[in-house]
């Protein structure tokens, strides 16, 4: 687990209107964002941290489940025009809260107080756990129009529910938010979002889903050419309207190197390694997606699907178990613990499903494993549903189809029949097969002389990734002296942390150095984080004073608050951490 990490748990609505709900996880979701601008910090996102709103859990568990250091809760109040919100840091192994403020404003300000908590938020993550490096302006509000932002929030919260009626709400509100601002690149990308979401569940007409979904994208990328989640949508469309892999693996590619922290770009780009066969990069993405959103069911089920391509198959099944349990009709998971129990010939489990779970499995999938499952158990009905299957595969929009048509002349040892079909399915462009290709269902296949000139044209050439370049020093050698030097002038003769207000940001403003340059000096100098360093002096200042006769009088708590702590437990810990005593010990050992 990384010291340097934070999830930020969905603000409470304390409104009187239950409406209101909309705008407590919009501004959750906000902070979210703009602490993935923080370079250093790792911030769970959204969809993991969601997991536990109204679970009544110890937040050291959701801790442990996030595998996160620190938590951010907080809680808004709406009432007409003014907008109350509470925010805490908690350090979860500890649970102990180590930072907490409220702030009154108007509603009309929502983007300034958006901003100002999380660059506070980012300011005490700095000073109590290291070096962190951000810009001093952490959001960055897509539209001005309060109005249009509403939409925009009401839209994602209808949208992350994941269902037809809610999508079709989502896109209302987008499209009310577009003719309030038509400038606006998430909004654009939401609505491509929601029609491919609607495209994929079937339950609006394919093309047209699609198509709409190509034409928000391109709107964004015009507004924002550096969108991630628009390269993302591009992935997306050219994977599976063009059966380009290139094209998809390029846009998955670009969609990571505007966001590095993109959950979907990071899950898509290890998919896109496990079809070509390359597991190791695919598996460094997939951690990298898990790391960042471990409890989101999409990141799980492909890591299901990588156990399950790496032959794997009871980690896959056992994966797939639990998402099923959680959502019985999640189709893809529903789809690969079918093709798991063929490859683990648990036949009777297949029966099972086709006859008591159809009907939430696609007409061409139940067709297609139903083809497969009959001939591994050689029923006499096998002929009859390959002589539908093949039928079907005829249309040239029946994916599915295309896909089993594939596996099955495979599986029953017919190459040259499944080559042929092949070549068919590639000339209608049928992107399923960009998936059934490299099948373990297909694995057969792979010791033909046909297999290598065929995964050169479905895939290519693996693209190359983009090298990162060095991290530079904020400061050359000289520099880093002079302030070095300053810095500690500065403390001895001003004592500025006599002032228990004392934060990063103003000292760095008493020596003219940016934030960041003062935190990679503290730490890179001095080997200590900001709270470190300040508390060394007033624990110095502190033995002084505990130690002098002429203070007898004086409380040890009230002696720390002279020193410039502030808080009991700040200083008790910082205390015996420096010392390895309690401070009533080391006055105890010093007055012997």
């Amino acid at each position: 687990m990384s010291k340097t990490s934070i999830a930020v748990l969905p603000f409470r609505n304390l409104s009187r209107d239950a409406e209101n709900e909309y705008l407590s996880e919009g501004l959750s979701e906000e902070i979210i964002h703009a602490l993935t601008r923080v370079e250093g910090l790792k911030v769970t996102s959204r969809r993991s941290s969601f997991y536990f709103k109204d679970k009544d859990l110890p937040l050291s568990e959701i801790a442990r489940e996030l595998k996160v250091a620190v938590i951010l809760e907080g809680s808004i109040r709406l009432a007409g025009d003014t907008l109350r919100v509470s925010a805490q840091l908690i350090k979860a192994d500890e649970d102990y809260q180590f930072w907490s403020e409220s702030w009154d404003r108007k509603l009309a300000n929502i983007f300034e107080v958006q901003d100002e908590i999380s660059l506070l938020i980012a300011d005490r993550l700095r000073e109590q756990f290291g070096h962190l490096e951000f810009g001093d302006q952490l959001v960055f509000p897509a539209t001005t129009n309060l109005s249009a932002y509403e939409h925009d929030l009401k839209a994602r919260f209808h949208f992350n529910k994941w269902n037809a009626q809610d999508a079709r709400l989502a896109i209302e509100n987008w499209e009310e938010a577009l003719k309030l601002d038509a400038q606006q690149p998430n909004t654009h990308i939401g609505l491509a979002d929601a029609y491919g979401f609607l495209a994929t569940t079937q339950a609006m007409d394919y093309q047209e889903a699609w198509g709409k979904a190509v034409a928000h994208t391109q709107e964004a990328l015009k507004l924002d050419p550096n969108a991630a989640g628009a390269h993302y949508q591009l992935a997306n469309i050219s994977f599976f309207t063009e059966a380009d892999y290139q094209a998809s693996f390029q846009h998955a590619l670009k969609t990571v190197e505007c966001d590095p922290s993109y959950p979907e770009g990071l899950q898509f780009l290890a998919f896109l390694y496990m079809l070509f066969g390359e597991f190791e990069l695919a598996e460094r993405y997939l951690k990298r997606a898990l790391d960042r959103d471990p409890l989101n069911q999409e990141t799980l089920f492909y890591q299901s699907y990588y156990f399950y391509r790496t032959a794997e198959y009871t980690r896959s099944e056992s994966i797939l178990d639990s998402l099923l349990e959680r959502n019985p009709q999640n189709l893809p998971a529903l789809i690969t613990r079918a093709y798991v129990w063929l490859k683990l010939r648990k036949y009777s489990a297949i029966q099972q499903l086709l006859e008591q779970q159809s009907e939430w499995i696609t007409p061409g999938d139940l067709l297609g494993i139903k083809a497969l499952w009959l001939y591994e158990t050689q029923s006499a009905e096998a002929t009859v549903i390959q002589e539908q299957l093949e039928a079907e595969a005829q249309d040239s929009m029946a994916f599915q189809q295309h896909s089993y048509l594939y596996l099955l002349y495979v599986i029953k040892g017919e190459a040259d029949q499944a080559f042929d079909w092949l070549e068919k399915a590639l000339e209608m462009k049928s992107a399923i097969l960009l998936l059934s290709f490299s099948d373990p269902l297909a694995e057969a296949l792979r010791g033909d002389s046909r297999f290598g000139l065929y995964h050169s044209k479905i895939y290519g050439k693996l693209p190359r990734e983009k090298q990162k370049s060095s991290k530079q020093a904020l400061m050359d050698e000289s520099t880093e002296q002079e302030f070095r030097e300053e810095l500690l002038k500065l403390m001895a003769e001003e004592e500025p942390y006599l002032n228990p207000q004392l934060s990063l940001r103003s000292l760095s403003s008493q020596l003219q150095l940016h934030p960041n340059q003062l935190s990679w000096l503290l730490n890179e100098s001095f080997g200590k984080n900001f709270n470190e360093f300040v508390n060394t002096y007033r624990i110095n200042t502190f033995k002084q004073l505990a130690l002098d006769p002429a203070n007898s009088h004086i409380s040890l708590l009230g002696l720390a608050y002279e020193s410039g702590f502030n808080s009991k437990t700040v200083f008790n810990t910082s205390f015996k951490k420096e010392t390895g005593l309690t401070p009533k010990a080391f006055v105890n050992q010093h007055q012997a």
